[in-house]
């Protein structure tokens, strides 16, 4: 399985749950769960993730929203007078944790250069506790040729439709980074800067409106 990514892959966290069959929870470590945990940019909004664990590599997706979990917010109890210490309550030290909103968007086929993306829903169900991996530029890149090596972007009607409250947003920064990165190149690289305009001039339509 590992031959198929970039290796030295950044692991950014687990699944915990999903809300639906695309539509995934991660968890994000912290120092108390992994020596080097992952930085801020590494699961931020658009960010493309890939869930994997030993057996398989089972679908690509996008962070598309973030929730901070602070069970202690809610909390009308006694407070502690100083800082717990950890020694001897250890299960008061770590109680804010970082979820993150994540949509499937496909799957990647293949080895090394010759991998390539299937977009759509995926059809299986990804198991909890799978690990969360950053997508590197050069999967990225993979995952959005089809398997005659063109450039594909199938699953932007997906996206709209399952990307959450900032679904346009999130299908406008995908497109604006895929043509920065100038990952593509010619006719394809034009397709993407013409899919870009356009949603961004109906992304200002609506506000307006």
């Amino acid at each position: 399985m590992m031959d198929l990514f970039s290796q030295g892959r950044c692991c950014i966290g687990k699944v915990v749950k999903s809300n639906s069959h695309c539509d995934y929870v991660v968890q994000v470590d912290d120092a108390q769960d992994v020596v080097t945990p992952p930085c801020p940019e590494d699961c931020g909004f658009g960010q493309f993730v890939s869930f994997d664990n030993d057996s398989r590599h089972w679908a690509v997706g996008l962070v598309y929203n973030s929730q901070l979990f602070n069970p202690l917010f809610s909390n009308l109890g006694p407070r502690l007078s100083s800082e717990p210490d950890p020694l001897f309550t250890p299960d008061l030290v770590q109680e804010t944790r970082t979820l993150l909103g994540v949509v499937l968007v496909g799957t990647l086929e293949g080895k090394g250069e010759a991998a390539y993306g299937v977009h759509g829903i995926p059809r299986v169900v990804v198991p909890a506790n799978t690990s969360v991996y950053k997508l590197s530029p050069a999967d990225v890149y993979r995952f959005h040729l089809n398997q005659e090596g063109r450039s594909q972007f199938s699953y932007y009607s997906h996206l709209l439709r399952s990307g959450g409250l900032f679904a346009a947003q999130l299908a406008q920064q995908v497109l604006a980074e895929l043509v920065e990165s100038e990952l593509f190149s010619g006719v394809d690289q034009k397709a993407l800067m013409v899919l870009g305009k356009e949603l961004s001039w109906k992304n200002t339509l609506g506000a307006i409106r």
